[in-house]
Order: structure tokens, then sequence, then C-alpha cells
């Protein structure tokens, strides 16, 4: 009796401080530390006798609970029980709940209106830089490229499957008969050896491919004069390429006949005038040399007896190869560290070879109305896939004879009389050399244009071509 009394002593001291049946701070802490008072005197009742109850309701005063020492009064509603056993908690922990999610509502419809408000080409752009969000669509090292996609493909043959286009060509004849499906046996590499020519060279023309092992090289003939029956006795013409068209150059025939893709099989590409003598030339030791030394764009010496424009060309002695060459008086200087032609880094046009790669650049420097290309030699360094003054260079171990013939500007034309003969052909040179001189002209101020329009080429020679004193 006397613990249930100090008990109910205690539950009524709760009554009076919570006001009307709610608890606050200070009376939760109040009855906490009297349940304790509680436990420690052994006390186990749950519910307070009925006859408190019964005077605490008489009295005016609802009967009060506290978790973990009053148990539930019967008649409370489950509801008032809850809320009056720690509502401060229970409506913080609530009401944080509600500004998280706030927050995150918040931030998250800011961000989509914010995409959504960009300019189409800005959200393409943001897409663009992205990186992918897997590297599941990236293919590994040992497979193969997705064909599907079309940078993949040369252009113009995206709407055909990968496996049937043939992008590039060749000379090579085929046979009327057989079966084409057939393998053949890798056949060795090749080089071209393309000349202008007419009828009147004949005699040069037939030594100079003479010279060229059928193995190894194809031969395309030039015809600028337009007769072509008239090199059928050779007994290397039913295997030379023939194309005729009447007074055209050498480089009108390249520009339109020898595109990077028709050649591309060929290691190098010989483009020779036809009046070259070739007594002291062999073309596969000259390609020997050519590799060994890495030579990119060359041509062979000239004999100290030809027509000879430009020292550097001239065959120096007891040497296989030569870059430079050294004029310390007069006009045109060249020194030691000359980096530009005709000091270094050049061949004349007469009779260039070039490697694949080379010849891939030089052939979009040709331009289509520029037909004797004056002008372009100079530039010609810049397709040598590195260094001029390394990959260009003169081979004077096989050397070749210019003869220096006028051919241009009378080939093919009928003879009245010698004299008409003759005086049309002074004119005709005459008119030549004047286009000569004026195609230079244009093709420097093109080079000079094209040079000043281009903001994304950096010139690798921007110093000047020929160091002069």
């Amino acid at each position: 009796m006397e613990a249930a009394g100090q008990a109910a002593a205690v539950s009524r001291s709760f009554g009076n401080s919570a006001g009307a049946g709610r608890l606050t701070a200070g009376s939760s802490a109040s009855a906490s530390a009297s349940a304790s008072a509680a436990r420690a005197s052994g006390v186990g009742a749950e519910r307070r006798p009925a006859g408190q109850d019964a005077g605490r309701r008489d009295a005016g005063h609802e009967p009060t609970t506290h978790d973990g020492f009053l148990g539930p009064i019967s008649n409370d509603a489950p509801h008032k029980r809850f809320f009056s056993i720690a509502p401060p908690a229970a409506l913080i922990f609530f009401f944080v709940l509600i500004f998280v999610a706030g927050a995150i509502v918040t931030v998250d419809r800011k961000e989509n209106l914010s995409i959504l408000q960009l300019h189409p080409r800005e959200a393409f752009a943001t897409e663009e830089i992205r990186p992918p969000a897997t590297s599941a669509s990236r293919a590994e090292p040992t497979e193969e490229p997705n064909l599907s996609e079309n940078q993949c493909r040369h252009s113009g043959s995206e709407a055909l499957p990968r496996g049937i286009v043939q992008d590039k060509s060749n000379f090579q004849t085929e046979s009327l008969g057989g079966n084409p499906g057939r393998k053949e046996a890798v056949r060795p590499s090749k080089s071209l050896l393309a000349i202008p020519v007419g009828i009147k060279q004949k005699a040069v023309v037939d030594k100079l491919v003479a010279k060229f092992p059928a193995a190894n090289f194809i031969v395309m003939l030039l015809h600028y004069d337009g007769v072509v029956d008239g090199w059928r006795d050779l007994k290397w013409s039913d295997r030379a390429i023939h194309v005729s068209v009447r007074d055209q150059t050498k480089w009108w025939f390249a520009k339109r006949f020898l595109h990077p893709d028709l050649v591309a099989e060929y290691e190098y590409i010989f483009l020779w005038d036809e009046d070259i003598e070739v007594d002291s030339f062999d073309p596969l030791k000259y390609l020997r040399i050519v590799r060994r030394e890495g030579l990119e764009i060359s041509q062979p010496a000239l004999d100290r007896r030809s027509q000879i424009h430009h020292r550097l060309t001239a065959r120096a002695r007891n040497v296989d190869v030569h870059r430079r060459f050294y004029k310390t008086n007069g006009h045109g200087r060249c020194y030691g560290n000359s980096t530009g032609p005709p000091c270094t880094g050049w061949v004349e046009m007469m009779v260039p070879v070039f490697s694949r790669a080379a010849w891939r650049c030089a052939w979009h420097m040709i331009q289509n109305d520029l037909i004797y290309a004056w002008g372009m030699d100079f530039k010609l360094g810049y397709c040598a896939q590195g260094d001029r003054w390394r990959n260009v260079g003169v081979v004077d171990s096989q050397y070749v004879l210019h003869r220096g013939i006028p051919t241009l500007g009378d080939g093919g034309k009928a003879q009245v009389s010698a004299f008409t003969s003759a005086s049309a052909s002074a004119t005709d040179r005459l008119a030549v050399r004047q286009r000569s001189y004026t195609e230079l002209k244009v093709f420097n101020r093109r080079w000079k244009e094209a040079v000043a329009e281009d903001g994304c080429w950096t010139d690798p020679y921007p110093d000047p071509a020929t160091t002069t004193g």
C-alpha cells in the first residue's frame, strides 16, 4: 500500500504539471524520473487504483499516460493516446521530411526547365560534348569496326555494301577469256613510267622504255601528236597504255589520267620527258638507292653534257646522292644553311620521280588550266612527307642525258614546206614560251592568295624559298 501511494502521488504530480492532460518537455522529464524511482522501489503495477482515477475524474482532471510507466487507459481514443505520447519529435520529423522532399522537387524542376529552355543548337552541342554513359558501345581492340557508320565508307559508296566497293584501280590489262574469279598469285610491286611522246622521237623513246623491265614497270605513252599506230611495231608497244590527245602537255595528261587512286598500286611514278638518253641509267638500281636514302621526290642527275638550267641537277662525282649545292659568289648564292630551292629540297620537272604518297600530294597541286606547271617545281618540297632538305634529292650514280629538244608547239602538224614549217614552229615556240611565263605569274599569285585565305594552314617553310646575295 505504501508503494501504491507513492505511485499515485507521482501520477498526480504529472497531471498537475501537464495541465488538462497535455504533456510538456518538463513534465515528461519528471515523469521519467518518477518512473525510474518507482521501478527502483519494485513497484510493478501498470494502473492506478480505480479509486484514484475516479477521484481525478471527479475533480475535472483527465487521466494521463506515459510510455513505459503508466499503461493505456481503456476509455482513451487511440489517436489521442499517440499525440499525447511525444508530439514534438513526431512533428519535427514529419516537417523535416516535407522540407527535404520539397527541395528535391524544386531542384529537379529547375534543371528540367533549364534544359527545355535551351536553344536547339545549344542542346545539340551539349549532347555532343558529353561522354558516353557506358562503354558498351565502344569497340574492343579485337572487334571489327561498326560497318554501318558512314565514316568507314568512301564518299559516293554509302549506298553499297562495303565488300563490293573497290575505290582504287590500275592500268593492268586483263584477258578477254578465262576465269575472272580465279585467284592469281600476288603480283610483285610495280612502278609506273609515263612519257609524253611524239612520233618524231620514236627511236629515243624506244631505247628509254627498253631500260625499264616489264616485270617491274607499267608503261604509259601520252601521245600529244595524235599518232598511235606508228608505235605498233615496237615489241613492248602492246603492253603499254596509249593515251592520245593532240597538242597537250605532260602535266595536262597527268592531271586527267594519273589520278592518285588510279596509280595507288604503283610504288613510284616516273613522269619523264621524251628527250632523255639512258645509257648510264638503271631503273632498278636507282630505286634501290631511293629507298635506302628515303627520297620521296627525286630525279637522276644530269650528265654535264646536258642542257642544264640549275646547277643542283648537275651530276656530282663519287657520290650516290646529293641534296644541296653551294654557290658563294654571283647571283643566287647557296650556303650550307640555305633551306629552300633551288639550293636544296628541289628537283627539275623534266625527269621527276615521286613516291606514291608524294604524288598524291603533288597531283592536287597541279592546276587544271596551267598546263606547263611553271612555278610548281619550287613548291614540290611541300609534298616531301617531311623535311624537304632530307626527303628530296638528286641521284648521281644513276644519271641521264637531257637532250633539250623543243617538241611542244609543232607536234603532228602538217608540213607544207620547209620554210613554212620552220616559220610556224618558231611562232608556236614563242607562244609556248610566253604562256609559260604567264602561267608562272598566275601560279605564284594563286599560291599567295591561298596562303592568305587559309587560316588553318601553317607554312612549314616561312623563309624565302631562295637564298640570294
